[in-house]
């Protein structure tokens, strides 16, 4: 217990799935955090389940990371509310079904401001806070499809690769002027979540057709533990990688 105590973090999409799993295992850990999201009820009723078991240690507020004005406010909201910043996780995400061919250029541009925008503008606004509060961790969510070719995943892949490289030039800026702030990227398989249950819904599939693969399915929180290693100290010297979350997919 307590190994991100003393720290503050703020979580993207952090009303649900993966982010929802990100923000009960911080705060487990110690941390307080800041739950954004466009999902307001089932944000508010996270941090109020938080709050009630450790009382201060969440607060919820909305948020389209795709909104520069937002991100400004969010990062306002976090240093007003808790002093500072340690942890940023850039979790918000989209998935809508589409190949190269199908996809509208309105749809590709739509994943490309929650996911590639909205981290670039994440890490813009955060990095400075960070950077005064002492240095911290920056954890971008992206996903295998940043690896592997998925002709109906066609834009995500594209915002998830944007993600993936994005990161490698945030963690080098940050180590040049001595920022002391890490970042780092996840690229999880399939997880069971509500987005990879109507993913599948589109493809006219079942989750149990993700269940059946010889990976199987992960849960939220096998990604919520690796946010967790990677927002402490314990992997102080991970700085710049991707860290793929798939129980070997990318490698068969």
């Amino acid at each position: 217990m307590g190994r991100v105590s003393g720290k503050v973090a703020l979580v993207t999409g952090g009303a649900t799935g993966l982010g929802r799993a990100d923000a009960i295992a911080l705060v487990r850990e110690g941390a307080r955090v800041l739950i954004t999201d466009v999902n307001v009820t089932a944000g508010e009723e996270l941090a109020a389940e938080l709050n009630r078991a450790t009382p201060g240690c969440a607060h919820f507020m909305r948020q389209d990371v795709a909104d520069e004005a937002q991100w400004i406010a969010a990062v306002a909201e976090v240093k007003s509310r808790f002093g500072g910043l340690h942890i940023l996780v850039n979790n918000a995400g989209l998935v809508i079904i589409g190949t190269l061919e199908t996809t509208t250029l309105e749809q590709f541009r739509k994943h490309q401001s929650v996911m590639s925008e909205g981290v670039f503008l994440g890490c813009k606004y955060a990095i400075p806070v960070m950077r005064d509060s002492g240095g911290g961790s920056i954890i971008n969510m992206s996903s295998v499809a940043s690896h592997l070719g998925y002709p109906v995943y066609f834009a995500y892949s594209a915002a998830k690769g944007a993600v993936r490289s994005m990161t490698k030039a945030v963690a080098v800026h940050c180590q040049m002027n001595k920022y002391n702030i890490r970042c780092n990227s996840i690229h999880p398989g399939a997880i069971h979540t509500a987005m990879v249950e109507n993913g599948a819904k589109a493809l006219g599939l079942t989750i149990d057709a993700f269940e059946q693969m010889p990976t199987g399915l992960g849960k939220p929180e096998d990604v919520a533990n690796l946010v967790l290693f990677l927002a402490s100290d314990e992997s102080r010297f991970v700085n710049g990688t991707e860290l793929l979350l798939d129980n070997a997919l990318t490698v068969q």
